[in-house]
């Protein structure tokens, strides 16, 4: 419904901003990761979902396109709300949360409030499902790809794909960088050329 608010960050409190747009201030929850890369006073615009309860309308915003796609695949995910995504992105960077799924590494999204070993596991099985139909439906692009090679860049095609970018937009970055880097290098490099 509102895909985006741009206007002066006029306040800010631990998973809160409010942003001034034509003199009215929207409300928007946030993770801390977001919140660390805004400033107060100055012109910030975040990508935005809204969730609509019976009792409540609420406004979660982010920083970047990749955060907000991954909290919608958390928010998707049974027994994990808007709240408990946000604390997970609040303790992790979407880049190390795909990470974690690439990884199936549950134990460090137990770092985050409210997520025990089991939910984790939920989660790291979940979105490695979503992921799995994300790769299946660019086969064709894979083939004779350097996505194909063995080594860390499938791993950094895959997180990537968490994040929302197609193996199409990320492949050419990838093949230029060096492939002795690690999985998360790789994901930084390609992110901030994505840019």
């Amino acid at each position: 419904m509102i895909y985006s608010v741009r206007g002066n960050l006029i306040l800010m409190e631990a998973g809160l901003a409010v942003v001034e747009c034509s003199g009215i201030g929207f409300r928007v929850q946030t993770s801390m990761t977001t919140q660390r890369q805004l400033k107060l006073n100055t012109e910030v615009t975040l990508f935005t979902h809204m969730n609509v309860r019976e009792d409540a309308m609420e406004l979660f915003g982010f920083a970047t396109k990749s955060e907000l796609n991954i909290f919608k695949m958390l928010i998707s995910i049974s027994g994990v709300g808007p709240k408990v995504a946000l604390a997970i992105l609040s303790e992790l960077s979407s880049e190390q949360i795909a990470m974690c799924v690439s990884a199936s590494d549950s134990k460090t999204l137990t770092r985050a409030n409210g997520v025990g070993p089991k939910l984790a596991q939920r989660i790291i099985l979940e979105l490695k499902d979503k992921f799995k139909g994300i790769s299946e439906q660019q086969g064709i692009e894979l083939k004779g790809s350097v996505i194909t090679d063995t080594g860390n860049v499938p791993k950094a095609v895959q997180a990537l794909a968490v994040l929302g970018y197609s193996a199409a937009d990320v492949t050419p970055i990838l093949s230029r960088l060096d492939p002795n880097l690690s999985v998360e290098q790789m994901i930084a490099a390609t992110l901030k050329q994505m840019v």
